[in-house]
């Protein structure tokens, strides 16, 4: 079994096949439906505790995105644009009419794209770190970050023999918490075999598509930003004044390097649920999906 597997969809899961690729999803509860986005080289995993936090209420679904977790290869490289047309594809196999969308990193970013193209389909966003706010677009600082980043996660597909060491210390940095202990472990295992989608996404990162802050203003629904405030990459100072300019959002700060709800996953949850309950004492998650 690949090491990715750990860090995916859980038993038992579910498999759609989208544009030639066989995407692995759970899929629990009855309610209002919650899309669950993870991070590049991550998994539906992530948000296991989450599902069951909320599945009494909501439809809550995680999918792995191709290459990671138990889902098949992509033909194409692994981008927030790639991700937000399988995300499209995703919702309309599943019949899910409307959703709220909880993307981390790249699938915030493939949530903004999501929500910006498609206003009808979502009903509100909860982004954890998203990619794409940089106030420095795809120059400068983003540009010479991702640059690197993509030659690191190239080694790491040749077999650099030093590449497992190193991605261990990084992921401490990346989610930094002790509650997320468990997940960096696997996502850490599975380093070799994610290292060339993780070079794809990098490269991607530092083309000047990658900067979404235009789509900000688009975004006419609820937006509740999720922001773990060691994040030494996708920096909340750097990123503050792109989240201004969405129309209806709001910002929430947690201890960790990445992904609040894997690192302080109680604050997460509470804020989550305000969230979510505001929604449906205004109707919007009252509606059947």
């Amino acid at each position: 079994m690949l090491e990715r597997s750990a860090v995916g969809a859980t038993h038992p899961w579910h498999q759609v096949q989208l544009d030639g690729v066989s995407l692995a999803y759970n899929d629990e509860g009855d309610g209002p439906a919650v899309i669950c986005l993870h991070a590049i080289g991550h998994g539906a995993g992530d948000f296991a505790r989450l599902r069951q936090q909320l599945r009494s209420r909501y439809r809550v679904i995680a999918l792995d995105w191709p290459g990671q977790g138990n889902s098949g290869t992509d033909h194409t490289p692994a981008s927030a644009a790639r991700y937000t047309d399988l995300l499209m594809r995703f919702l309309d196999a599943l019949a899910i009419e409307r959703a709220v969308l909880l993307g981390n990193s790249i699938g915030g970013a493939a949530a903004i794209r999501c929500a910006a193209a498609h206003p009808e389909r979502v009903r509100a966003l909860v982004l954890a770190n998203p990619g794409g706010l940089d106030r420095g677009g795809a120059r400068g600082f983003a540009r010479v970050v991702t640059a690197l980043m993509a030659r690191f996660f190239a080694a790491g597909a040749r077999g650099a023999r030093w590449y497992p060491r190193a991605f261990a210390a990084y992921y401490r940095m990346v989610l930094s918490a002790p509650a997320a202990a468990e997940q960096r472990a696997r996502i850490v295992a599975s380093a070799v075999e994610i290292a060339a989608i993780l070079a794809q996404a990098w490269t991607s990162f530092g083309e000047p598509d990658a900067d979404i802050r235009a789509l900000a203003p688009q975004v006419s629904c609820p937006v509740l930003f999720t922001w773990a405030t060691g994040d030494r990459i996708n920096q909340l100072s750097r990123c503050r004044a792109a989240i201004q300019q969405f129309p209806n959002e709001r910002l929430e700060t947690f201890a960790g390097g990445h992904a609040a709800f894997l690192e302080a996953p109680d604050a997460f949850e509470s804020s989550l649920t305000r969230f979510l309950a505001e929604l449906a004492d205004s109707g919007e998650c009252a509606r059947p999906n």
